[in-house]
């Protein structure tokens, strides 16, 4: 792919990273499912490198970097092979939170862990009865004296059973006007009430997902993010992150299927000449390379924008991108196992379970329906549907 748009500084990152993941790539991945482990290695030795944290502070160990930078890491591992989806939790909306929002205590307990990859924190926003709503999140936090007490449930939490604690989004009722408004803590795992049961999942991945039941849980009080009153404001500067790391998994995903396609078009031959010679395999797949490249764009517009503190412009391009990215890379991955045919299903040539693994991009975090929603009424200003 073309990086004539990025700085020398981003080809060299771009560089490097695709470096590390090819050592590891899509074997080692595949090998973690199978064992039902975790990417360990490449999580401590990406820590190592500096990449995991390169969008946190200096002064807390991290790179002083941005989206931007985080985005190449993540994209250029999933074109190897070998994406860290943790990385759109922990460092990407926690470690954003935390370095935007957090006391001084909170910086200095969290963000070099996460910053060095020794410590991981998850990411609690669905629950069950309410979906893509987060108006409806029923998760309430209530004062106790000094402490906090959380009680609700959440769904589809990534990474809880190796996160050293998980940011929990509840509501918490306002004072002056009863009405329940959107707040971040932070509930370490050993929290006696916080309970977890892994949900049972087709998607292969070493990620496992979990539902979480918070019950009474007892928080201190500067476990409570940032401040009570600008809930929805931190829940959004974590969210547009998500977003742009979603978008920078699903092209990294795209880019690996891709160039497996693209490979076997070029040396598999059933006639005179290779199947890549021929438009029917050809043109898709040259489709496929363009929507990724598009989505790239919207990726890094996305980044630029929300590194340079444009929260309400990085909003709507991280949306836009995050669509983009999944559509493409459905599409990507499609074509790939089509161009393989039957090779395309087997486990040697690793495709086939990408089928699965692209749809989470047009899911999570954030469904396709609820971004056209946003873009409709954001950006169009046509009035609101629900």
């Amino acid at each position: 792919m073309s990086t004539v748009l990025e700085t020398e500084e981003h080809q060299a990152l771009r560089a490097a990273v695709a470096a590390l993941g090819k050592r590891y790539g899509r074997d080692y991945m595949t090998s973690v499912v199978r064992d039902g482990a975790h990417p360990r290695e490449l999580w401590a030795e990406a820590a190592k490198l500096g990449y995991l944290g390169v969008n946190l502070p200096e002064e807390y160990g991290g790179g002083g970097s941005g989206m931007a930078e985080l985005s190449i890491v993540l994209e250029e591992l999933g074109a190897a092979g070998s994406p860290l989806l943790m990385m759109v939790v922990s460092p990407a909306i926690c470690g954003t939170v935390i370095a935007r929002f957090g006391t001084d205590a909170q910086k200095q307990q969290w963000l070099p862990g996460l910053a060095d990859g020794s410590l991981t924190m998850a990411f609690g926003i669905t629950e069950p009865d309410a979906g893509s709503n987060s108006h409806r999140i029923t998760t309430t936090a209530r004062r106790d004296g000094e402490d906090w007490l959380l009680t609700g449930r959440k769904v589809f939490v990534s990474g809880v059973d190796i996160a050293d604690a998980t940011l929990v989004v509840g509501r918490t009722e306002d004072a002056r006007t009863g009405k329940l408004k959107a707040c971040l803590f932070i509930v370490p795992r050993d929290a006696p009430g916080f309970g977890r049961s892994q949900i049972d999942m087709e998607l292969q991945a070493p990620e496992k997902q979990f539902e979480l039941v918070l019950d009474d849980v007892r928080l201190p009080a500067d476990a409570l993010v940032g401040d009570e009153d600008a809930g929805l404001l931190q829940l959004f500067a974590g969210l547009n992150p998500e977003r742009i790391m979603t978008a920078a998994f699903g092209i990294g995903m795209g880019r690996y299927a891709l160039a497996r396609a693209v490979e076997y078009a070029r040396t598999r031959q059933v006639w005179k000449d290779p199947i890549g010679s021929h438009q029917a395999i050809a043109h898709p797949l040259a489709q496929a390379h363009i929507e990724l490249e598009l989505a790239r764009l919207m990726m890094q517009k996305a980044a630029r924008l929300y590194d340079v503190g444009d929260d309400i412009g990085a909003g709507e391009a991280a949306n836009m991108a995050k669509y983009a990215a999944g559509e493409a890379c459905v599409k990507a991955v499609d074509q790939a196992v089509h161009t393989l045919g039957g090779n395309g299903l087997t486990r040697e040539y690793g495709l086939a379970s990408l089928i699965t693994a692209a749809r989470v991009a047009r899911i999570a975090p954030v469904s396709r329906e609820m971004i056209l929603n946003y873009v409709s009424h954001q950006s169009l200003g046509l009035p609101k549907s629900y």
